[in-house]
């Protein structure tokens, strides 16, 4: 398997099959209560430090440099927590992202 594929076994750790979840016997159901939960996801491009006076002398145009290289995965967080890593595509005229790699909570 790819490094970017991965299977629904990857999410729930193997604990139930695609059948469970498609009939609505399985953990989805029991899931119903969070759905409509909002959760803020971002798309980090890299990050870069700088001191505040060198922030306000930035103007239009200016480039800031980021500790990440072209190409490189970009993290994906949800409410502030790491939870995939991906790239960057284009969506008809909009950016978008594409996961390649779920990040695995050490918390059970």
């Amino acid at each position: 398997m790819a490094k970017d594929d991965f299977t629904l076994d990857d999410l729930d750790g193997g604990r139930t099959d695609l059948a469970e979840y498609e009939s609505g016997m399985g953990p989805a159901k029991d899931l119903e209560a969070v759905y409509d939960i909002p959760v803020q996801i971002s798309a980090v491009l890299g990050k870069s430090t700088m001191q505040v006076s060198q922030l306000l002398k930035l103007g239009r145009g200016a480039v800031v440099e980021l500790d990440r290289k072209v190409g490189e995965a970009i993290d994906i967080y949800v409410n502030n927590r790491l939870v995939a890593r991906g790239e960057v595509v284009v969506v008809e005229d909009r950016l978008g992202v594409t996961m390649t790699e779920i990040i695995k909570s050490d918390r059970g």
